[in-house]
Parts: structure tokens; sequence; C-alpha cells
């Protein structure tokens, strides 16, 4: 009986240890497939973090969403607050458009910063593609993580 029980205890605790590591979106952050062009290019993870690492990426996104709004620079009080709009804008801008129909890209937007993702042909698709994003409707920065080449 006594060896039942400890195997119950350690059993709780495997599975309690296996949920707080599961890797999950945990600020439901925006991360979306803009092009298809380019079948062999591996797709990037999202933003995925444990749930311990979103307690503490909570403090900082409070910091960080906040101050845009204290510096005048926003209107919504949290940059975290236009991300899925700016990526609704971005996928409509870049999806149907065929100049970038031979690249594979995802994007990922956080406090209106958005994340290029994947795989462009040459050096000068990525700049063009990143420049086109910046132009999109509040979008702050484009952090250009495209791999080139593919």
């Amino acid at each position: 009986m006594r060896f039942l029980s400890v195997a119950i205890v350690l059993a709780g605790v495997a599975a309690s240890s296996s949920v707080a590591d599961e890797r999950r979106n945990y600020f439901d952050d925006p991360f979306v497939q803009l092009t298809h062009g380019i079948a062999d290019c591996p797709a990037p993870e999202g933003p995925l973090m444990t749930e311990a690492g979103s307690r503490i990426e909570a403090h900082v996104r409070s910091e960080r969403g906040t101050r845009c709004y204290l510096e005048g620079r926003c209107r919504l009080p949290n940059s975290y607050q236009y991300d899925k709009g700016i990526m609704a804008l971005v996928q409509k801008s870049v999806t149907g458009d065929p100049r970038w129909k031979d690249t594979s890209v995802w994007a990922l937007g956080q406090r209106r910063w958005v994340y290029l993702k994947g795989c462009v042909r040459t050096k000068q698709k990525a700049d063009d593609l990143e420049r086109w994003v910046k132009g999109v409707d509040d979008v702050d920065r484009v952090i250009n993580e495209l791999r080139i080449g593919k």
C-alpha cells in the first residue's frame, strides 16, 4: 500500500512538471504564415514559452507596453493591443501581392513590432519586404530575420 502511495505522488509530480515545461503562446501573440512559395523552408517556432517564462515576461510586457502610451507615441494604453490589427493588415497586404509569391514568410507581432521569419531568394527581396511591412499603419519597427537563398 505504501508503495502505491509513493507511486501516485511521483506520478503527480511528473505530470505537474511536464505541464509546467509545456511551451505555448501564453500571450496570444499573433503569428501567421504570409506566403508559401518555398516548399523546403523550415517553419520557424512561434512565440512559445513555458509557464515560468510567461510569469517573468508578464512584468516586462507590462512595462514595455505602457511606456509607449506614457511617452505619447501610442493612442492605446498598451502597445501590445495593436498587434492583432497590425497583423491582419500585414497579412492582407503581403498575402495577395504577387511580388512575394516566391517566398515563404511568417510574421510575428509584438508591441507594434513585426518580426519577419522564413525564407526569401535574395537579399533585395528581404529588404523590399521589410520596407513594405514598415509602411503598414501603426507598425513601429520591422525585425528582419529572413533567411536568404532558399
